[in-house]
């Protein structure tokens, strides 16, 4: 009886020796994680940087193609002929720059509608007119058939305009949008009690050939 003791014993020793130990494997399965981790996190890492910077270059691309410059009629036009002076000099490439720039630029322009200055062309539609602010003048050309109703030229009255465009290479402001400020109420109390026309009747404008 002792001896089959000793027997078992010695079987269960040997299956124990045999079998490897939970400890010593665990380590390794972990070893074996961590870089599969490591790779997973820094290509999770690379893609958000890349997202990122695409996100990043639309935004301030976008930005300067559409962003809109507001410039009085005096500002932009004084804006134009240094650039034009350093041109015309020679020798100074950023001023070329500079000019191409200021030509495709979206810019807005706020003035007083010159009075007498307004012309009308049917076919194609087309409104030319005079924008003014600061002792300097702009010539302007909106190629649409409408208008608002308040862009008037009226005598003995200034008429606040605002147009957004460009300027073009022939020197005049080719605008896309018109805005006119209508007078006060009590501007139009006023002009009707001297028995004046409102501002926004027929269009005071000559046509252009």
């Amino acid at each position: 009886m002792a001896k089959l003791d000793d027997e078992l014993e010695a079987a269960l020793a040997d299956a124990e020796a045999r079998a490897p130990k939970s400890s010593d494997a665990e380590p390794v399965a972990r070893d074996v994680q961590a870089p599969k981790q490591g790779q997973r996190s820094l290509g999770l890492l690379v893609a958000l940087l890349v997202i990122g910077g695409g996100l990043l270059v639309l935004v301030f691309t976008g930005f300067s193609d559409d962003a809109v410059y507001s410039r009085g009629v005096d500002e932009l036009l004084s804006e134009k002929d240094a650039i034009e002076r350093r041109v015309a000099q020679g020798g100074d490439p950023d001023a070329e720059r500079e000019r191409e720039r200021l030509l495709k630029r979206n810019t807005r322009v706020t003035g007083h509608l010159q009075k007498g200055s307004l012309r009308h062309r049917e076919q194609p539609c087309e409104y030319r007119f005079n924008v003014e602010k600061g002792g300097q003048a702009l010539a302007v050309r909106y190629a649409q058939c409408v208008v608002p109703d308040t862009f008037r030229d009226v005598p003995d009255m200034d008429v606040e305009v605002t147009v957004t465009g460009k300027l073009t290479e022939e020197g005049h402001f080719a605008a896309d949008h018109i805005m006119a400020k209508c007078p006060s109420k009590y501007e139009m109390q006023e002009r009707a009690a001297k028995g004046e026309a409102a501002p926004h009747g027929d269009l005071g404008s000559q046509r252009v050939n």
